[in-house]
């Protein structure tokens, strides 16, 4: 891989399109920013809708293409393997890219890119065993069987919190089964999938089978989202940049697959380890600067822990560093953007008209080296109440409410009255009532005694208005694959369908 962050800065980044670099058609570049400092570092290609039509032309000529129609699922697999390791090898300039990027900790980053090439394997092994089946049925002399094909082009729609991560999800899984791909970036982190395409091409794969369309959601996105010949989407996002996707997909009956908001609940109950639950909360909702879509940012606590429990947490919370993502002793970096920022804010303070109030945090930091970065403190609020607009709503940052319940039944009607069902917590040493919960909240995933803990081996998504469709394990196969029917008459004749036998 050739691109660095040294090489990236003041750098004008083009369009991938059927294994070229390539300008877009109206010449247009715009401005990636830092969040540490709020200045532009680098240009990438606007791609508008021609550039587009021929990213999705280029991507429906390698999928009939037979270099990449005709391999072996083996060698598909092996091809996905290759690329694992090249991105081992480029790991830590990956990882700085994003940070640049995006404002995450290095270290953190560091940790997902090398965590990444397990996933690409993983999934290369899946290459040759995604198999069909047999179907018993009621006509002699048949033989009925399904069989699993790539599903065709798939437009992936990334977002900026994670994007290589996010990325691999779905695309290790498309490219083991043999379908074709067209990525649009986040413009506020497109860097590092850039950079990917490198990798892609040093790997072997044929032109077009991945292809990066850069841009705004507003040009590119909806470009991309309304062109013909894209069998399926994969959006990661908000709920309301979801529907406007699915809309544009629905005009040419394509599908979709989505991970959007979230308004996770944490359960913390009275017979946990206070300590223990505070590092699970902080772990949900601080990690990352809040930056992600199962952010455990709705906090229920028993009313016989309440005092004990928010004491506990005010402590913890005012000992978390906010600061440069680069150094070592940072816990918090910035906000990826300063509509973020904004936003968060705006929320706080909505928070504190309403009745909530400030236990820790709340403001920008005071310290004149994070002055013109997006920074936040991280925030804790308490006297909550679940119609707030702040515990309605996703914040996308680092902000927990916390709120008191008294019974079982109230902790499951609270947690579930919201219209997201991303992910959910729960701190008990009961097990029936963890097993209750685990039956009666309406979220895609359950993480008891723990929390954003994920694995690629398992499948997980949302309810209500967190999406549909799974990412993850060998469900996500079926996910971009097609079942097709086959029918074979072995009884050596056709009856003539107009000749009506009497018996």
């Amino acid at each position: 891989m050739k691109t660095t962050v040294k090489s990236l800065e003041g750098m004008r980044l083009n369009l991938f399109i059927d294994g070229r670099f390539v300008e877009p058609t109206s010449g247009r570049y715009l401005d990636s920013f830092d969040p540490t400092t709020a200045e532009a570092w680098y240009q990438f290609a606007e791609a508008d809708a021609n550039d587009v039509r021929l990213a999705v032309e280029a991507a429906q000529k390698a999928f009939v293409n037979p270099a990449w129609r005709r391999m072996t699922q083996t060698d598909r697999g092996k091809l996905v393997r290759k690329l694992a390791d090249l991105v081992l090898a480029n790991a830590d300039d990956l990882a700085l890219i994003e940070t640049r990027d995006n404002g995450k900790l290095i270290k953190e980053m560091r940790a997902q890119m090398r965590s990444i090439p397990d996933s690409y394997t993983y999934f290369a092994g899946m290459a040759d065993k995604l198999q069909g089946d047999t179907i018993p049925v009621n006509k002699l002399d048949q033989l009925n069987f399904n069989m699993r094909e790539p599903i065709g082009v798939v437009g992936m729609i990334t977002p900026w919190n994670s994007p290589l991560m996010m990325l691999t999800g779905t695309l290790a899984p498309c490219l083991a089964i043999g379908n074709t791909i067209v990525i649009k970036p986040s413009e506020h982190a497109t860097a590092s999938t850039l950079a990917l395409a490198e990798l892609i091409m040093e790997a072997g794969f044929p032109a077009g089978v991945v292809n990066v369309v850069s841009g705004t959601g507003a040009v590119t996105g909806d470009a991309l989202t309304r062109q013909k010949g894209i069998a399926k989407y994969v959006f990661t996002g908000s709920t309301d940049t979801g529907r406007k996707i699915a809309a544009n997909a629905a005009t040419n009956l394509a599908q979709c697959q989505m991970e959007l908001g979230g308004k996770s609940p944490h359960v913390i109950f009275s017979d946990v380890d206070i300590e223990k639950a505070v590092n699970g909360v902080v772990s949900g909702v601080f990690a990352a600067a809040g930056q992600t879509c199962v952010a455990g940012s709705r906090c229920f606590v028993e009313a016989s822990v309440y005092d004990r429990f928010i004491e506990a947490l005010v402590e913890r919370t005012n000992h978390i560093t906010v600061g440069h993502p680069l150094e070592d002793k940072t816990d918090i970096g910035p906000l990826a953007l300063s509509a973020q920022l904004t936003k968060v804010e705006s929320y706080v303070a909505s928070g504190v008209k309403e009745g909530a109030r400030i236990a820790s945090g709340g403001k920008r930091p005071q310290a004149e080296e994070l002055a013109r970065g997006w920074y936040f403190e991280p925030t804790v609020m308490i006297d909550a109440k679940n119609d707030m607009s702040f515990m309605r709503d996703e914040l996308f940052g680092p902000v927990v409410g916390v709120m008191p319940f008294s019974s079982e039944e109230d902790m499951i009607e609270l947690a579930n009255d919201t219209r997201y069902g991303l992910a959910s917590g729960i701190w008990t040493q009961n097990i029936d009532r963890a097993m209750r919960f685990a039956n009666r909240i309406d979220a895609g995933t359950v993480w008891i005694n723990t929390y954003r803990s994920a694995a690629y081996m398992s499948a997980n998504g949302g309810f209500k208005e967190s999406g549909y469709g799974r990412r993850g394990g060998f469900d996500v196969m079926r996910e971009f694959s097609r079942a097709k029917n086959v029918v074979i008459d072995y009884s050596g004749a056709m009856q003539d369908p107009f000749v009506i036998r009497l018996r």
